[in-house]
């Protein structure tokens, strides 16, 4: 007897007990609906600000851009273009053509003083030593 004939017989055993090929018939009834409830729902009206960005370029004396700055909205970041380092040729792995943006986080105005209200002007300094009590 051949090998294979000894296969067969346990091959289609296994494909009758397949889930697959074992289906039952779909039921008749059609599904239960359930009736959803009607809401009215009011239009919806999105306005789209316009956009206040201000662009910034500063340009070398050959007119090729330097750096450009923009400002869009609260947020302030300068963009340069990328000179690639040292003898770095065009398509190089060290010669990226992309460079970021430098994002400016924070800026301190250290050269101004502050402005008093007219309210602190005439008010005593609080923080100033007693004076001695003069007596006779």
């Amino acid at each position: 007897m051949k090998r294979t004939s000894l296969l067969w017989p346990a091959l289609l055993l296994t494909l009758s007990a397949h889930p697959a090929f074992a289906q039952s018939t779909p039921s008749q009834a059609p599904p239960k609906m359930e009736k959803l409830e009607e809401v009215t729902d009011d239009p919806v009206t999105i306005t789209a600000k316009p956009a206040e960005s201000k662009i910034t370029e500063r340009r070398d004396n050959s007119g090729n851009v330097v750096e450009a700055t923009v400002k869009s909205g609260p947020s302030t970041y300068t963009l340069r273009p990328n000179h690639p380092a040292g003898t770095a040729m065009p398509g190089d792995a060290m010669s990226g053509n992309l460079r970021g943006p430098q994002w400016t986080v924070m800026e301190f105005d250290l050269g101004k003083k502050k402005k008093k209200a007219p309210d602190e002007e005439a008010a005593p300094d609080t923080n100033a030593p007693p004076q001695p009590p003069t007596g006779k």
